[in-house]
């Protein structure tokens, strides 16, 4: 048998095929309407698609590839920072109701979000409340003048003070490696607080002007520029780490009104911790990203066997049922904090396509950082995670950003996109086929999960299940071949499709999984 791809050729492509004209326009009408549940596409606008020329990515350049965006099959984009900065990356604002001016104009923006609704494309914004600036207004204006009523605006102490409570300096975390987090500012007596770093100074929830402050940016977005809602960054660190409740009531209240202007408003925090730290945002925020379920992917795969991934998850789920009954599971590769999933591999095609295999059967709502789905690769400083998106061979791209040099992304490491869509065994044309294969399912949008041990070590099996529909799900993590026999797998399950070669067959046979390959097993009445 030739293998031509990890996942095939879809079984919901062969659902869909198998069903009458009538059928099949209710399946693409299901398939269109799946947010948030649906496959969301993390942008950094910087390094995605030049419009004008300057070497930086914009607005515009976005747009132009909406129609690219809709053909992945993407329902979502999350964007990075938007507003005026003095960063590239723009996790600090100066100003929270404009974009930057290198990303173009506020028209522009409300231009690409039409344009995505029109494509019924949602459009979610990074917004970055914890903290500031050191350049913005609001802070310029504390440090030179402690009368103002902006010095209110942060938390500020004296170096006694800050002793005295015994917390001069902090741990290293996942979301930070900043040890110093109180700063001097020029000129003044007392050291204000900023958990990341001296250029982001947090914001002073415990003052009532700041929260109206964030409810009214809040407002701004969802009712004027028309976004669907928000990636919350740091969104434990609202208030000090000593204070997990007063986070919690915060996200609470910041739900209630972002209600009011958006019904249907979609909050999503980025709350990097354990299991037992992150469900309690649940009460709040209608998702958490799983940094655990990221994590375990990609070293379960390194390692060709490890914790078992399907129960993990269950046990993920059912804690955070005990917090909401709602709740949106986020899960993800890497992102833009993190090296790229494809250099974690080391380069192994194979290994990534398992990686996204994996992520597209598990439960949850998947993320795809940007050139993921071409495997472009990256490791720390985070600009070398964060390099531009290779459109076509150089001579070719009108769109591909200047601003910053790749040393990871490069064409001799990367083919790209244009290449890859000529590719049937491409990574691209891979996470094509597995983005509509889980569009055109219930069971793999919607369902719940069961682990299940066959061939334990190599394999990793899980049932998916979703109103009397139930698929099995084998993906093999070893670099050979495992062959399985008809006692092999439950009974009742007396069909499959084996999505290397398209074929279905009956189970009273053999079947061999080929290294990294991946298999779906649906009861034969759903066929």
């Amino acid at each position: 048998m030739k293998y031509i791809n990890q996942l095939l050729l879809t079984l919901g492509l062969l659902w869909l095929a198998a069903c009458a004209p009538e059928q099949q326009k209710t399946i693409i009408e299901e398939a269109s309407n799946r947010w948030p549940h649906g496959v969301t596409y993390e942008i950094f606008v910087q390094s995605f698609c030049d419009s004008n020329g300057d070497g930086i990515g914009d607005l515009n350049g976005m747009t132009s590839k909406l129609d690219y965006l809709v053909d992945l099959g993407v329902e979502a984009v999350w964007l990075m920072p938007v507003m005026p900065s003095p960063t590239y990356h723009k996790y600090d604002v100066t100003d929270y109701y404009d974009v930057h001016q290198d990303y173009g104009t506020k028209e522009d923006f409300q231009r690409f979000v039409q344009e995505a609704h029109l494509r019924e494309i949602k459009v979610v914004i990074d917004l970055v409340i914890n903290h500031t600036s050191n350049q913005h207004p609001w802070f310029q204006e504390a440090v030179v003048n402690p009368e103002s009523k902006y010095r209110d605006y942060f938390v500020w102490a004296t170096e006694q003070e800050i002793k005295d409570e015994g917390s001069l300096t902090k741990e290293v975390s996942e979301d930070s490696d900043n040890l110093k987090q109180w700063h001097q500012a020029e000129g003044n007596q007392e050291r204000y607080y900023g958990f990341f770093w001296g250029g982001m100074p947090d914001l002073n929830f415990d003052n009532p002007e700041v929260v109206q402050e964030i409810f009214q940016i809040g407002e701004f977005w969802l009712s004027e520029m028309d976004v669907d809602g928000f990636r919350l960054d740091a969104a434990k660190h609202i208030f000090p780490d000593h204070r997990p409740q007063d986070n919690h009531q915060w996200w609470i209240d910041f739900r209630q009104e972002m209600e009011k202007f958006k019904p249907d408003v979609y909050l999503i925090g980025e709350v990097w911790a354990d299991l037992e730290t992150v469900a309690p945002y649940l009460q709040g925020l209608n998702a958490v990203f799983n940094f655990d379920l990221s994590n375990r992917i990609a070293e379960t795969i390194k390692k060709g066997s490890g914790p078992d991934l399907a129960a993990f998850q269950q046990h993920v789920l059912d804690f955070y049922q005990d917090y909401s009954s709602d709740f949106i599971d986020a899960t993800f590769l890497t992102n833009h904090d993190q090296n790229r999933i494809m250099s974690v591999l080391n380069g192994n095609q194979e290994q990534a396509k398992l990686a996204a295999s994996m992520l597209m059967t598990l439960p949850g709502a998947p993320y795809i950082y940007y050139g993921e789905e071409i495997g472009m690769t990256g490791m720390k400083p985070d600009e070398q995670i964060r390099e531009p998106f290779l459109w076509a061979p150089q001579a070719e791209d009108s769109c591909r950003t200047t601003w910053e040099e790749p040393v990871y992304s490069t064409e001799q490491n990367v083919p790209p996109l244009s290449l890859q869509q000529q590719d049937p065994n491409s990574i691209y044309s891979h996470y094509k086929s597995l983005i509509h294969t889980r569009k055109s399912s219930d069971v793999l949008a919607l369902g719940g999960i069961a682990a299940l041990d066959i061939a334990p070590g190599q394999l990793s099996s899980f049932y998916r299940f979703h109103q009397g529909d139930t698929v099995l799900v084998l993906h093999n993590l070893a670099a050979t071949p495992i062959t399985l026999l008809p006692g092999d797998w439950p009974a009742r399950f007396d069909a499959m499709h084996n999505l290397q070669d398209g074929a279905t067959s009956e189970t009273d046979q053999s079947l061999t999984i080929p290294a990294y390959g991946s298999l779906l097993i649906k009861k034969s009445k759903a066929l």
